[in-house]
């Protein structure tokens, strides 16, 4: 019996709970699943700036029980030439990209997962921004009582 290899490509940054339910969901539909991790490099073509580098990231989904091999994602148009030298039968991604990879579908069957509510790469980066512009704005606060003390007691 022939193995019903799945394919997906992520950035997979700031790996979260959601990633690993993915990475599950897509196990489940055959037996080998193949993640290719987008590089820094394409992220920075992509306009995308990652906290975790490649290297990193990449050990981190490689690591997960439910993977069987990871490739690095260099550019867009991969995509057709890794359905074909990996055997792929299944192309699956989150349903964010609903539509997108529809091209793909005389190579082989293109599904789209619905993605885990309430956690995000993006949703956790915004979080932090808003963290650290809190931090900043309360040191600043901090720096001007200090001086304010200083001074009357100078």
């Amino acid at each position: 019996m022939k193995d019903k290899v799945i394919l997906t490509y992520g950035t997979f940054d700031m790996f979260h709970v959601g990633h690993l339910a993915l990475l599950k969901r897509l196990k489940a539909l055959g037996n080998r699943l193949i993640v290719a991790v987008s590089t820094d490099e394409f992220n920075a073509i992509k306009g995308k700036q990652t906290i975790i580098p490649y290297a990193q990231r990449a050990a981190i989904v490689e690591a997960i029980k439910y993977v069987d091999k990871v490739i690095p994602e260099t550019h867009w148009e991969q995509k057709e030439s890794d359905i074909e030298t990996y055997n792929v039968d299944i192309f699956a991604m989150g349903d964010d990209w609903e539509g997108k990879f529809d091209f793909l579908k005389p190579k082989c069957e293109v599904i789209y997962l619905k993605r885990t509510a309430g956690i995000s790469s993006s949703a956790l980066k915004e979080t932090l921004n808003k963290i650290s512009k809190i931090d900043v704005e309360d040191l600043h606060k901090s720096f001007e009582i200090l001086k304010q003390l200083k001074c009357d007691f100078e």
